[in-house]
C-alpha cells in the first residue's frame, strides 16, 4: 500500500491525537438539549413555499427546532429571530475536502455558520447524512468522516462557536444486530475503524450519536410479525416485549430499536454518549403496493409521538430513562422530487400549498379528542391485486421529458422495448405516450422485486387497470 492511499488514516490518527485535547464532558458544562420536537426541512420539490413561509408555517406548527439538509442562507436568513433551536447538515460531497487540511473546514465555518451565529440558535453541526449506509455510493467517504469532524469542530472553537455540537447522522443498518434490544451491536466493518473513534469525539465533546429511525420501515417489512398498534404507540399490555437479557419492557417499536442502539454503544464502551433521534416519521401516502402508508397511520403516529415527548420532557426510553433526546420529525413538506417508491415523496405533515395533511400540534398538548375525525386507513394489509406501471397523466404530460425517460429506460436491456420496436407487436399507436406506457410497465414488472419502482422522474404512476384495455 503506498503513502498516499495510507493518507486518509494517518490524518485520523493525527486528528485522534489532536482529539485528546478536547475537553472531557465533565469538564465543561454542555448545554441541556431542546424538549420539544423539531422537523426537518427538505428541499426536494420543485413546488415548495419560499423560505420566509416555510418558517411560519414552521412555527405555526410548534416546532421546538428545525434541521436543514445544507447550509442554504437563504433559508437561514430566514430563520433569523425565529427562535427555533438550528441544525445544519455539511453535504456528503464535501466531506474529503474537509478532512484533508484544517483551511478548507476553517472557510466553511467562516463562510456558512460565523455569519449567523449571533442571531440563531444554531446548536447542531451535522457532517454528511448516513455516510455509513449507502456501500455503493459513499463507501469512498467513510475514512473521511471523523477527520471532518474533527476539522469543523476545531474550527468553531477557534471562532469560539462553543454552542455548536458537531456530530453525523446514521440510519438503523450501521448494526448488524438489534433484537433483542440488549443485544445490539454495530457492523464489524465500521465498528473499530470509524464507530469507536467517532463514540470518543462525541463523548468528549458531549454531542450525540444521531439516529434515523423509522417504525414504519421495519413493520412494513414484518406486517406479520410486528404489530401495526405497537408500531403506532397504541399497544396495550398483551402487545409489550420482555427482553430477557435486560429484563426492560417495551411497549412501543421505537423504543426497541432507539435501544438497540444504545446497546450497540455499551458493547463498544461508550455508555454515556447521549443518542438523538435526528429523521422519525410515517408516510401519509404511497404506491398501491405499500402497506400502512396512510393518512391515518402517520397522524396517530406523530401525534402519539409529540405526546411522549411532551409527557417526558424529551424522548427517553427503558434503557435510557434519564437521558432526554432531542427529536425532529421528518418531515416538514411532501416532496415531489425525492425518487424512489411513492412513500419518499409522502412523509410530509403539509401539503406543498402550506395546508396541513392533517392537524398536528408539535408541543404535544393538544388531546387526542381535540382533533377532527380522521380518514380511515384503507391499506393496512398488504395489495394482493395486480398493479401496473404507466405514465401518470394527471396536470398534463411533459413530452419532452417522457422522450427522454423512454429513451432511458429501453436502453436497458433485457427485451423492455422490444414490442415497441417498429413492426413490433405493440408499436401501434406510435405515440411518446403509448410507448412510454409500454416501457414503463415492462421495465417495472422486470425489476420491481429488486428495487425498481414506478416513478421514472416522476413521469408515471401505479394504477390497477390494465392498460392494454
Amino acid at each position: 500500500m503506498t503513502l498516499g492511499r495510507c493518507r486518509p488514516f494517518l490524518d485520523l490518527v493525527f486528528l485522534l491525537l489532536l482529539s485528546c485535547l478536547l475537553p472531557s464532558p465533565g469538564q465543561s458544562a454542555s448545554k441541556v438539549p431542546f424538549h420539544g420536537v423539531g422537523v426537518d426541512y427538505g428541499q426536494l420539490g420543485n413546488n415548495l413555499p419560499s423560505p420566509e413561509t416555510s418558517v411560519e408555517l414552521i412555527r405555526s406548527l410548534r416546532a421546538s427546532a428545525v434541521k436543514i439538509y445544507d447550509a442554504n442562507q437563504t433559508i437561514l436568513r430566514a430563520l433569523c429571530g425565529s427562535g427555533l433551536v438550528v441544525a445544519v447538515m455539511v453535504p456528503n460531497d464535501l466531506l474529503p475536502s474537509l478532512a484533508a487540511n484544517q483551511s478548507a473546514a476553517d472557510a466553511w465555518v467562516a463562510d456558512n455558520i460565523l455569519p449567523f451565529y449571533s442571531t440563531l440558535r444554531l446548536r447542531y453541526l451535522l457532517v454528511g447524512n448516513e455516510i455509513l449506509s449507502d456501500f455503493a455510493s459513499n463507501s469512498s467517504l467513510w475514512p473521511y468522516l471523523v477527520p471532518s469532524m474533527l476539522r469543523l469542530h476545531q474550527s468553531l472553537r477557534s471562532q469560539s462557536l462553543t454552542r455548536i455540537k458537531v456530530s453525523t447522522t446514521h440510519a438503523m443498518d450501521v448494526l448488524q444486530s438489534s433484537f433483542p434490544p440488549s443485544a445490539g451491536r454495530f457492523r464489524s466493518d465500521i465498528a473499530s475503524p470509524i464507530i469507536s473513534p467517532m463514540l470518543d469525539f462525541l463523548r468528549r465533546t458531549s454531542s450525540f450519536f444521531f439516529l434515523d429511525a423509522y417504525p414504519y420501515l421495519a413493520w412494513s417489512q414484518n406486517p406479520n410479525s410486528i404489530s401495526l398498534d405497537y408500531a403506532l404507540f397504541q399497544g396495550n399490555a398483551s402487545l409489550n416485549y420482555h427482553d430477557p437479557a435486560s429484563g426492560l419492557t417495551y411497549t412501543n417499536l421505537l423504543d426497541q430499536m432507539l435501544d438497540a442502539v444504545a446497546a450497540a454503544m455499551v458493547a463498544e464502551g461508550f455508555p454515556d454518549v447521549r443518542l438523538a433521534l435526528t429523521e422519525t416519521g410515517w408516510p401519509n401516502a404511497g404506491d398501491l403496493d405499500q402497506i400502512g402508508a396512510n393518512v391515518h397511520n402517520a397522524a396517530i403516529y406523530n401525534r402519539n409521538l409529540v405526546r411522549r415527548v411532551a409527557e417526558q420532557r424529551g424522548l427517553r426510553t427503558p434503557a435510557r430513562p434519564a437521558a432526554a433526546m432531542p427529536v425532529f420529525i421528518f418531515s416538514l413538506y411532501n416532496e415531489n422530487q425525492k425518487p424512489g417508491p411513492g412513500t419518499e415523496r409522502h412523509w410530509g405533515l403539509l401539503y406543498p400549498n402550506g395546508t396541513a395533511v392533517y392537524e398536528i400540534d408539535l408541543r404535544g398538548r393538544r388531546p387526542a379528542s381535540d382533533y377532527p375525525p380522521l380518514p380511515p386507513a384503507t391499506n393496512n394489509q398488504p395489495y394482493t391485486g395486480k398493479l401496473w406501471c404507466v405514465v401518470d397523466g394527471a396536470g398534463g404530460v411533459n413530452e419532452t421529458a417522457l422522450a427522454a425517460a423512454l429513451t432511458f429506460t429501453c436502453g436497458q436491456g433485457n427485451g423492455t422495448c422490444e414490442a415497441i420496436g417498429i413492426g413490433g407487436a405493440c408499436f401501434e399507436p406510435n405515440t411518446v405516450t403509448a410507448h412510454a406506457n409500454y416501457a414503463f410497465n415492462s421495465y417495472w414488472q422486470q425489476f420491481r422485486s429488486t428495487g425498481g419502482t414506478c416513478y421514472f422522474g416522476g413521469l408515471a404512476v401505479q394504477t390497477t387497470h390494465d392498460p392494454s384495455k
